[in-house]
């Protein structure tokens, strides 16, 4: 089959861009794939933050910019078997055999209202996310089947040992938000500072974070609130070595949304948490908050500690440092557990879909 994938968030790096070039990449094995994209150098980027292989892939002129007619973009669209678009909320105009839209996260706008809106939704075939909590939120809006195709989550354990080290990965994120914490890094930081304070011993935080040039300035405020604590930064890794962190750390930590209404805000919830996933695969136990996507993952007590309050994310934490028996026990469930999330039942999922 002809297949054609577009994100337009491509040069993003983010979990969205990784979700979409995986099914680039599967689907690259056995079909012509073509990406919508102006800047080779973005895909390459991708390929190697990743780890995807991306080579049998052709790069195409993103047909959906401004700067193209709808009549240009129907013309090429009707070349294609499949399209597959990361939505924005929009749905596109498009002649190819199938289409079908993925969404990342609870939307505030999706484009039914109009006639025209809905003869294009009408020729939608299906429409994926990544997450109950993604799909509760756009039932209300639109009245079409939503499917749940979580990420794939490949793991690469390091052989290495075990240390004291409270892990978070994440990017950083401070220009163009209404939230000035948007990853609830920040309060991380802090929540950690007062847990040295109270007498915490022989233990490091580590946040290994993706930071962009616009938010360098911000992120460095951060960096300095954390001065003479147990506390590092790693900036901009290789996945290499965040695989590295994640097999050395023995507690992860995630706090997106907390604090947040997430009713009227739910874009500022882990909408599924592809990083809690990786980190469980090789033994470091989340602790996480109960919201977004996260219960989704983890079972509380079980395979890793939901919280809803800060006495709660302290208190959790503690537990797992104190009783490295309880540590062991969800270490091995949360390595069992994260093996649901698999390339292979992904890729199933995928081929079921476009079927």
């Amino acid at each position: 089959m002809r297949i054609g994938i577009y994100d337009p968030y491509l040069d993003d790096l983010g979990g969205g861009e990784k979700y979409m070039m995986s099914i680039a990449s599967y689907l690259s094995k056995k079909n012509e794939i073509t990406v919508f994209w102006d800047n080779k150098q973005d895909l390459n980027s991708i390929s190697e933050r990743f780890n995807l292989d991306l080579s049998k892939i052709n790069l195409f002129k993103n047909i959906f910019s401004t700067n193209i007619s709808i009549f240009q973009r129907i013309l090429e669209t009707r070349k294609f078997d499949v399209l597959i678009i990361l939505s924005d909320g929009s749905i596109p105009l498009v002649l190819s055999k199938k289409l079908f839209l993925h969404i990342q996260q609870p939307l505030d706008y999706i484009a039914t209202s109009s006639t025209l809106d809905k003869f294009k939704l009408s020729r939608v075939n299906g429409i994926f996310v990544n997450s109950v909590f993604t799909k509760s939120f756009l039932e209300k809006k639109i009245n079409k089947k939503i499917e749940v195709i979580y990420p794939p989550v490949e793991v690469s354990a390091k052989k290495v040992k075990k240390e004291n080290i409270i892990l978070h990965v994440g990017r950083f994120r401070a220009a163009n938000m209404k939230n000035s914490d948007y990853k609830k890094q920040s309060f991380m930081i802090d929540t950690f500072k007062k847990m040295v304070d109270s007498g915490l011993k022989n233990w490091k935080f580590i946040m290994a974070a993706g930071v962009l040039d616009k938010d360098k300035e911000e992120f460095e405020k951060m960096r300095e609130s954390a001065k003479n604590y147990p506390i590092e930064f790693f900036i901009n890794q290789t996945n290499e070595k965040i695989w590295d962190l994640y097999s050395k750390a023995k507690i992860y930590w995630h706090a997106s949304g907390f604090g947040e209404d997430l009713e009227e805000y739910p874009e500022y919830a882990e909408h599924f948490g592809i990083s809690t996933v990786e980190a469980m695969g090789v033994g470091c136990v989340p602790v996480v908050i109960n919201a977004g996507g996260q219960p989704e993952i983890v079972t509380n007590a079980e395979d890793g500690f939901l919280w809803n309050t800060s006495q709660e994310f302290i208190g959790s934490t503690e537990k797992l440092i104190k009783d490295n028996k309880l540590w062991l026990k969800l270490s091995e469930n949360a390595q069992i557990r994260a093996k649901d999330f698999s390339k292979e039942k992904f890729e199933g999922r995928i081929n079921k879909l476009i079927a």
